[in-house]
């Protein structure tokens, strides 16, 4: 089932419970887990493959994710975001729901033409270590900033700087030959 199908469904039934009187968060009912937590530091690949935006291509590049303030031109409202982090708290199951230790993050980054607004695109990312690492959201943004900076110089191809993120941001740098 596609995962924007399954939170359709997931926020219905969420919405129907809270209808019903039950709350989440306080103990009374808790969503049920549809991701999984086991991959951590990385998102569940089935409810966050990622997804990219279509006005960035290799051939823009030099318009879009390379002019300095470009995405603050699209990134989404905290209001978006929040909402979104709190459902996907819920979904990924998390024992801590407090949505200060979760930055809502794009698993392609918006610097490298990730979705701005695709929940495909977002998850509630721990901002303390994880899955065993020392890795948190903070280590991720900069591999994000140094993937932008080789895609802009020409180091490495959008494409590829994109696919290297979505499968392991944790090795992004070395399977492209940048750490």
């Amino acid at each position: 089932m596609p995962a924007a199908i399954r939170r359709l469904l997931i926020s219905s039934a969420a919405l129907a419970l809270t209808a019903g009187g039950f709350v989440f968060g306080t103990g009374s009912a808790h969503a049920a887990a549809t991701c999984s937590q086991a991959y951590l530091p990385l998102p569940d690949p089935s409810c966050t493959p990622g997804a990219t935006n279509p006005d960035v291509t290799q051939a823009t590049i030099g318009s879009t994710i390379c002019v300095s303030g470009w995405t603050a031109t699209i990134r989404p409202s905290t209001s978006y975001t929040n909402a979104l982090k709190k459902q996907q708290i819920a979904e990924y199951g998390y024992s801590d729901t407090s949505m200060a230790d979760y930055e809502e993050d794009h698993f392609i980054p918006l610097e490298l033409g990730g979705d701005p607004r695709d929940p495909n695109n977002l998850w509630p990312e721990p901002r303390y270590a994880t899955g065993g690492t020392s890795e948190t959201s903070f280590s991720k943004d900069s591999v994000e900033t140094r993937l932008k900076t080789a895609v802009c110089h020409g180091t490495v191809s959008l494409a590829a700087a994109q696919d290297a993120i979505a499968t392991d941001w944790t090795t992004a740098l070395q399977s492209l030959g940048l750490g």
